[in-house]
């Protein structure tokens, strides 16, 4: 199979997902560099093919490409039930945004109110990010997407990667309050 028949099969395959579940929703092609996402802004998911098939290889074996892919996209769509809620955050998250624009990695990660606010945007992301698999888990029992223990696996896997992140920047944080701390003493 070369790469044509492979993103069109992949495309295919998201489309035919977001049919199932009875959801109506444009699917971009993108370069980001994040395997699936949802755009709240212009109601869209995004897909990076190349980023896709890396991020399934990081995947147990048993999880099939198409498994992976019909999770990951009634995740997505989970995404999409919460726009609302996306939408009332958007304020902030441009605000967080810019604030991540005009510093350096090293000002953020050095600066206690900075890196609250990067602790702040990913608390932010891990509640969006656990609602859209709550969702998804809805969707899935609704309409029989994929054995919920691949789902489970798939899952997992995703919060993690999140989790992680947020664990490391909390560590980097309780270490500055800490040297900050010894530094008034």
């Amino acid at each position: 199979m070369n790469d044509f028949q492979i993103n069109f099969g992949i495309e295919e395959l998201i489309k035919s997902t977001v049919k199932a579940v009875d959801m109506e929703i444009e699917i971009r092609k993108d370069n980001s560099g994040i395997n699936m996402s949802y755009n709240f802004i212009g109601n869209y998911i995004g897909v990076d093919m190349n980023r896709l098939l890396i991020a399934k290889s990081e995947m147990p074996a048993l999880i099939s490409l198409e498994l992976y892919v019909k999770i990951l996209t009634i995740h997505e769509l989970g995404h999409a039930i919460d726009r609302n809620a996306l939408m009332s955050t958007l304020d902030r998250t441009i605000e967080i945004y810019n604030i991540k624009q005009t510093h350096t990695l090293k000002e953020l990660y050095n600066d206690v109110n900075l890196l609250e606010i990067l602790l702040e945007e990913h608390e932010m992301n891990l509640s969006f990010e656990q609602t859209a698999w709550s969702n998804a888990e809805k969707l899935n029992q609704i309409y029989n997407i994929v054995e919920p223990m691949y789902f489970e696996k798939v899952k997992k896997h995703s919060l993690s990667t999140y989790t992680d992140s947020y664990q490391a920047d909390q560590s980097l944080y309780n270490l500055l309050i800490e040297e900050t701390s010894e530094q008034i003493a």
